[in-house]
């Protein structure tokens, strides 16, 4: 393993991975790099339509598609920043200018996940407090959040690069180091910002159910109503079990294995170390579909985007981009 002992929580585990360095074929070796880099590409286009979306329309100038816009800025330099550079380590186990990229991987992963949270956030006060929304959830407050979710991002990013510097100094990894890679670190990056995401659909998800059931009392008992309602409920459900799950099954394994393995005396394959790290990578390219494309709105403006009439200057507000249902979930 001719590379230096990276410091980021990705790759501080490989100490304790059982690896072996042969040549990788060569047929093998152009599959991954076709693979990796779609992943890349569809990564930083999915990204890139969002940001166009919200920049170009202003029926999208909304709070709420702020903090989408900040998530799509965030997935979308993971895209150009983290998957060449993983793709690289992945394909010839070696990673130069190490202390670098960690900083930068580590940054932009965390600064993505504070987004999801920040995004969950909104939520909460748009489904639980309608009638406060507008003022609790205005620009202002929505660009300290953004502020603060790059600003915590920076300095864990900037606290691996010192990290990596005191690590010169030791014969071997020195506390704080250990500590800062393996539990202050995915902590502030993983673990807080998970629980508070969710604990907010819980809470979330609770007041749908009882706003469903309030109208269901309030309502004739039609068949039509009643079918209205029940559509209503499986739609509530089945956003939030999209928007935490997949989150949760991209990131979950890796921090899981990332804080644990380091306390066994077993290692794990490289390869699977590999598969979680890129399933992790894997939730910035999925973040598009999840909160832009399940919304009609979105979809119409990347039609009008993808169809070039963008560029002929016909913005004409599409009915879809008419109206925004900040109480969606």
């Amino acid at each position: 393993f001719s590379c230096s002992t990276l410091l980021n929580p990705k790759f501080l585990i490989l100490d304790r991975v059982s690896y072996a360095l042969t040549s990788t074929p060569f047929t093998i070796c152009v599959l991954l790099h076709i693979f990796l880099g779609s992943l890349s590409v569809v990564t930083v286009c999915g990204n890139l339509l969002v940001i166009i979306s919200i920049s170009y329309f202003k029926q999208l100038h909304t709070p709420t598609n702020s903090l989408v816009l900040s998530l799509a800025v965030a997935d979308l330099l993971i895209g150009v920043v983290d998957f060449p550079f993983s793709m690289a380590f992945t394909v010839t186990y070696c990673l130069y200018n190490d202390s670098l990229f960690c900083s930068f991987d580590i940054s932009l992963s965390t600064c993505s996940i504070l987004n999801l949270c920040c995004i969950s956030i909104d939520r909460y006060y748009a489904v639980c407090q309608p009638l406060t929304y507008k003022i609790k959830i205005n620009h202002h407050i929505v660009v300290i959040m953004i502020v603060l979710s790059w600003g915590v991002s920076a300095l864990i990013g900037i606290s691996v690069i010192i990290a990596g510097l005191n690590s010169e100094e030791c014969e071997e990894w020195c506390l704080i180091d250990v500590l800062m890679s393996n539990t202050i670190g995915p902590i502030l990056s993983f673990y807080l910002p998970v629980i508070i995401m969710l604990c907010i659909y819980l809470k979330i998800f609770l007041v749908a159910q009882r706003q469903v059931r309030s109208i269901q009392n309030t309502t004739s008992q039609s068949p039509e109503s009643r079918g209205a309602v029940s559509k209503m409920e499986r739609k509530a459900t089945k956003t939030l079990a999209t928007v935490l799950g997949v989150f949760l099954l991209c990131w979950a394994p890796f921090f899981l294995c990332t804080t644990f393995l380091p306390l066994t005396n077993n290692s794990v394959p490289l390869p699977v170390i590999e598969t979680l790290n890129w399933l992790a990578l894997s939730n910035s390219m999925l973040n598009p579909f999840i909160y832009a494309f399940f919304y009609s709105w979105f979809r119409s403006a990347f039609r009008t985007i993808i169809s070039g009439k963008i560029f002929h200057g016909d913005f004409t507000p599409l009915s879809d981009l008419s109206f925004v249902d900040l109480s969606a979930v």
